[in-house]
């Protein structure tokens, strides 16, 4: 007799595993299922598992594949129930390729090709229903999405989009996801929302075009360059009845969650100043370096670095002012903001080709935070005081490379269970727009100036 084991979350039951489960069961003659626990599947970076155990073992139970279930809780587990049970193979997704090579010391190992198109099969559940998500745009940090992906509950990720065929095809042949290269709108209706990751320039078009389709939109940084652009597609995707969200990931980070309340508890005082730093040496062939027009320092890391201030000061700054350094392309290299408000300020840097300690510190009147780079993801920060030997240390907990949390609020938001609009609201990502227009309304002014002085000589 031939055992075969798999294990999964199995949150959400739906058509995927079905099919998942049936073809284990064909590799063998009598298979065995580990479901995990919410704790587990906490512990290993599941972020948003909707439904009880019980629940989840009940469905796998139901398909009739299983000849035994058994529950999942501790690392170490797989190796000790293939010697427990004698299984001959060990198998699960292929979204998961050579993670488990490991285990061929022990039994073979088996990668299921994902089922393509199963979204129109979906087993709907309850007021939850699984949300087919498509990504425009097959650059470095689409694969990244879609490795994130596996660890939240709720989507799949249905297709892609890159009007570059070219592209296209390496992305469709590499991830296994088709990806659509001529029609948008054909794209569209086959997705119930969208994640943008095509450049900068596109994403306004891009977003409003899918809002206007009555699609729910995750698009990356900046939303747009203009205030007045930004309004528009929050105000079409309250219209439509569809979610908008800006993807600053460290706005979504539960770290940087607990530093906000922190600060804003009173441990420090009143906040009077907030510095966030973002740099890194980029490729001199990347995009960031080599597009004048649409790459650079700011555009690539100012909303970041935004988001703190704004959510530690507020929208209603004072004034602002641009300092940079540009390469003879006008790429701004490195830039500097300053912002003034009535009860303090804030001090921003950006750069592509210059490097600077990547930290964010608030100030009080009582002590100060301080985070280290890479404070984005927040894995760590101290509150500290006049007494230097009073420190208080925190090390909230940090899944992955920080894109599940923004996926996993997407998701939440649009199946209704996340109606709070807090990590990031519409105003606050707005008011970032606002400075990117201001920032490039200085820019646009200096390349004129520098025209002129050329054709001046």
């Amino acid at each position: 007799m031939k055992t075969v084991i798999t294990y999964g979350t199995f949150d959400l039951f739906h058509q995927g595993h079905y099919n998942l489960l049936k073809r284990a069961k064909e590799l063998g003659d009598y298979l065995i299922v580990g479901v995990t626990t919410e704790h587990f599947d906490e512990a290993r970076g599941k972020v948003n598992v909707v439904d009880p155990i019980i629940e989840r073992i009940e469905n796998v139970k139901k398909t009739g594949f299983a000849d035994m279930i058994i529950v999942e809780d501790h690392d170490g587990q797989k190796i000790e129930d293939i010697q427990k049970y004698g299984a001959d193979i060990f198998t699960v997704g292929s979204d998961w390729v050579g993670t488990f090579d490991y285990l061929n010391a022990f039994c073979k190992v088996v990668y299921l090709e994902r089922t393509p198109n199963i979204s129109s099969t979906f087993l709907r559940k309850k007021q939850f229903k699984i949300v087919r998500i498509g990504i425009v745009g097959t650059g470095r940090i689409a694969p990244r999405f879609i490795s994130e992906s596996k660890y939240v509950s709720g989507l799949t990720i249905e297709c892609a989009y890159n009007p570059v065929e070219e592209s296209a095809k390496r992305f469709e042949k590499r991830e296994k996801i088709k990806c659509y290269t001529g029609d948008y709108e054909e794209f569209l209706e086959n997705v119930d929302a969208v994640y943008i990751a095509s450049p900068n320039e596109t994403h306004f078009e891009y977003a409003k075009k899918a809002i206007e389709a009555g699609k729910h939109v995750l698009s990356e940084k900046p939303l747009s360059f203009t205030k007045k652009e930004s309004e528009v597609l929050y105000t079409s995707a309250k219209g439509k009845g569809v979610v908008l969200m800006e993807a600053v990931k460290a706005a979504y980070c539960p770290g940087f969650q607990q530093l906000i309340n922190v600060a804003k508890s009173g441990k420090i005082g009143d906040i009077v100043d907030v510095e966030a730093s973002f740099t890194r040496l980029a490729d001199p062939l990347s995009r960031e370096r080599t597009d004048a027009e649409y790459g650079g320092a700011f555009l690539e890391f100012g909303p970041s670095v935004l988001v703190p201030v704004i959510k530690l000061m507020g929208k209603d700054y004072t004034s602002v002012t641009f300092d940079s350094i540009y390469d003879g392309n006008g790429v701004d290299l490195y830039t500097k903001a300053d912002i003034r408000y009535d009860n303090g300020f804030a001090t921003v840097k950006t750069g592509v080709g210059v490097k600077t300690e990547g930290q964010l510190v608030v100030s009080g009147t009582k002590g100060y935070i301080i985070a280290q780079s890479p404070w984005w993801l927040m894995k760590k920060f101290d509150v500290r005081y006049e007494d230097s030997s009073k420190i208080e240390h925190f090390e909230p907990r940090f899944q992955g490379d920080g894109l599940r949390y923004e996926i996993s609020d997407f998701v939440s938001k649009i199946n209704g269970t996340d109606k709070k609009d807090y990590k990031l609201t519409a105003g606050e990502s707005t008011i970032m727009s606002e400075f990117v227009e201001k920032f490039m309304e200085q820019k646009k002014k200096l390349m004129i100036s520098r025209q002129r002085k050329g054709e001046d000589k």
